[in-house]
């Protein structure tokens, strides 16, 4: 894949935004709503980000958690490529120890073949759950033994999307399909390009990982922002040149809401923290209204939490989110930054990703 890959990579500012932006969607499914409409809504907000010169749109694997409608990211993926053209598709991320690494090669070579030259393969390292799922998932309860076999399992996908292995090697005759032994078989003419692979990370592990093999990073500043910064330096001081990269590119998960009203955003991003309060606390659910969240009293120990989780989202008018993105941006380094709008209504995410575009004067594409 040498060629073109950095090209997918790197994306291009637009407007005045200081670097691409992009979108993260958690498919997040409110009180009083179906996962079918948070379908729908990610639908809308992926042809929004697409015609409004979004860089990539990417979901993320996880489980068990009512008020996340986002287990199976190929799914959707492939929903999403029949209902756009253009913009990047992608998992931020698939979590690789769920999954015999054949099965991810075979879901986005297919995925590939849908929507040629705009799927990016995001993976991760953790369960993306509880330890009793992701038990359940991997049909073991021995859960390290995947994260610690995580740069195995890694190579061992890199291998079957390259179709690569070495002679002698047990999975040698073993093609992952679509996959590039449809390119290479006689009278094949199928591409042998395949999506670009980045790591996921919420601390130092995959940043160093990414930055030694020379792939594009992606940091959960989102939910691990006291590690945004050394985790990307570690990655920059790490890094090595590969056929995918030349120089290092991350990008950033960014918890961001943007309202007409700054009231309005206050009140949906409490409810977006009494949603982590209650996931934190074992209790997940539907994502609350404002009403539920302005009406609950929340312990000295949940607000504690609160202020600290509230004060990494950026939230407000417009203009204060523009400010606030560009403050982390240069704070950070940041390539990129990749947008998560977490509200009880699509609505009300969708009109954020909207007025962030008109903030930075995006162009309808």
């Amino acid at each position: 894949m040498a060629a073109d890959a950095a090209e997918e990579i790197r994306g291009t500012a637009r407007g005045t935004a200081p670097v691409p932006l992009s979108v993260l969607d958690l498919v997040t499914v409110g009180a009083g709503r179906t996962a079918t409409e948070a379908l729908r809504t990610g639908v809308d907000i992926a042809r929004l980000a697409e015609n409004r010169g979004f860089h990539r749109y990417w979901v993320a694997e996880h489980h068990s958690m009512p008020g996340v409608a986002s287990s199976s990211p190929a799914v959707i993926l492939a929903h999403l490529a029949a209902h756009t053209d253009r913009i990047r598709l992608g998992s931020g991320g698939v979590m690789l120890p769920n999954h015999a690494p054949l099965v991810i090669a075979e879901q986005f070579g297919t995925l590939e073949a849908m929507a040629p030259g705009r799927v990016d393969l995001g993976l991760g390292r953790a369960p993306g759950t509880d330890g009793a799922t992701a038990a359940a998932l991997r049909r073991t309860d021995r859960l390290n033994e995947g994260a610690d076999d995580f740069p195995q399992q890694l190579a061992e996908l890199i291998r079957f999307l390259d179709d690569d292995f070495p002679d002698g090697h047990p999975y040698g005759r073993i093609h992952a399909v679509p996959g590039p032994v449809q390119g290479t078989s006689p009278g094949g003419v199928q591409s042998t390009h395949r999506p670009p692979v980045w790591l996921l990370g919420s601390s130092g592990f995959s940043a160093r990982l990414a930055g030694t093999l020379g792939l594009p990073f992606a940091f959960a500043h989102h939910f691990s922002a006291q590690n945004t910064v050394p985790a990307l330096d570690l990655y920059r001081d790490s890094f090595r040149p590969s056929a995918v990269l030349d120089a290092p590119y991350a990008l950033i998960g960014v918890s961001a809401l943007a309202t007409d009203d700054a009231r309005e955003a206050r009140r949906q991003v409490l409810a977006a923290a009494l949603n982590m309060v209650r996931l934190r606390t074992g209790r997940p659910g539907l994502v609350p209204t404002p009403e539920e969240a302005e009406a609950y009293e929340f312990s000295p120990m949940e607000e504690e939490f609160t202020r600290s989780w509230n004060a990494n989202v950026i939230h407000g008018t417009a203009d204060e989110v523009r400010s606030g993105l560009d403050d982390l941006q240069k704070r950070t380094g940041a390539d990129e930054l990749m947008i998560t709008a977490n509200a009880h209504g699509g609505d009300v995410r969708l009109r954020s990703y909207e007025l962030i575009a008109d903030a930075y004067g995006l162009p309808a594409v």
